[in-house]
């Protein structure tokens, strides 16, 4: 190990990468509740100690230079280990207080995980969790969830998933408009209906061709990217959309719509960071979901 050459000041180089990520100084001493003039200073003492310009100062902003370019990703790669190595000595100087935030979608949010933690206040009482429903897949690496639950698998190698169960869906309406506008009896005549789509209705028409089912563009007459949104829209009968099987049977008033059809299988993956596994409270909420989730499915 060199330590002769890491005499940088660590806050020097939070500053040039703040800069670098953000685009200007401004940008960056907001991030890091700084000011302007203190991240210029900062810049200036890191290219004075390493030698090197590593920003070019014109009126539209600071444009990194080829110098600043070989350096940013080895301090992209700095900042990620400093982030580890806050996380690993939170994770192990904690007892199983504070608090951890799940991202799930709003409809699993709303629909599932409510009689999922039943346990948890008896588990750990002194965990604060906090659910952020949202249908955007949350970067768990850059800490905007610690745990999420998803319908794909993660490609990234410093997360840990694992696959909890598969989950059903199918078309499902409610019994005031299949009264209205008949029950369909064969997959093509469902084309003859109100379809209700989400945040990809072009997907869904894809989907249900696939099917057999012969329907366009111009049957969605709804659509809403909140999940929560489009199972209303059906209990209030305006129209048919795929739908959780755990919410289709088990709601008074809604029917499956033609009941022949193979439901959609979808997974669930249960995500976290890797080193957030050394956190007390993260273990104990990830493996309490993992265990009710398997449960569930």
């Amino acid at each position: 190990m060199n330590w002769k050459a890491m005499s940088f000041d660590w806050n020097q180089v939070r500053a040039f990468l703040a800069t670098a990520e953000t685009g200007s100084f401004s940008a960056a001493a907001r991030v890091l509740e700084t000011t302007q003039p203190t991240i210029g200073r900062q810049i200036t003492g890191l290219e004075e100690s390493l030698g090197v310009t590593l920003f070019q100062r014109s009126v539209r902003g600071p444009v990194l230079t080829e110098a600043g370019r070989d350096l940013v990703d080895h301090v992209r790669l700095m900042g990620e280990t400093a982030t580890l190595i806050s996380t690993v000595a939170a994770g192990q100087s904690q007892e199983v207080t504070g608090e951890v935030s799940v991202s799930a979608t709003d409809l699993f949010s709303a629909a599932i995980l409510p009689a999922l933690l039943g346990g948890l206040r008896e588990a750990a009482p002194g965990i604060h969790l906090r659910i952020a429903a949202s249908n955007d897949i949350s970067n768990l690496l850059q800490r905007e969830a610690d745990i999420a639950i998803r319908h794909v698998r993660p490609s990234e190698s410093d997360l840990i998933a694992r696959h909890v169960g598969d989950m059903r869906a199918n078309l499902y309406a409610a019994a005031e408009y299949l009264d209205k506008v008949g029950r369909p009896r064969t997959s093509r005549s469902l084309a003859d209906n109100a379809f209700i789509g989400g945040r990809d209705c072009d997907q869904l028409v894809s989907t249900l061709q696939d099917k057999g089912i012969p329907v366009r563009r111009e049957n969605f007459a709804f659509s809403s990217e909140n999940g929560v949104v489009q199972w209303e829209l059906v209990k209030s009968g305006h129209g048919i959309a795929f739908m959780p099987e755990f919410l289709g049977e088990t709601t008074p008033g809604v029917e499956k719509v033609f009941p022949d059809l193979p439901s959609l299988d979808f997974p669930v993956w249960l995500v976290t960071h890797r080193e957030l596994r050394t956190s007390r409270r993260i273990r104990v909420v990830f493996d309490l979901l993992a265990r009710e989730l398997d449960k569930a499915m």
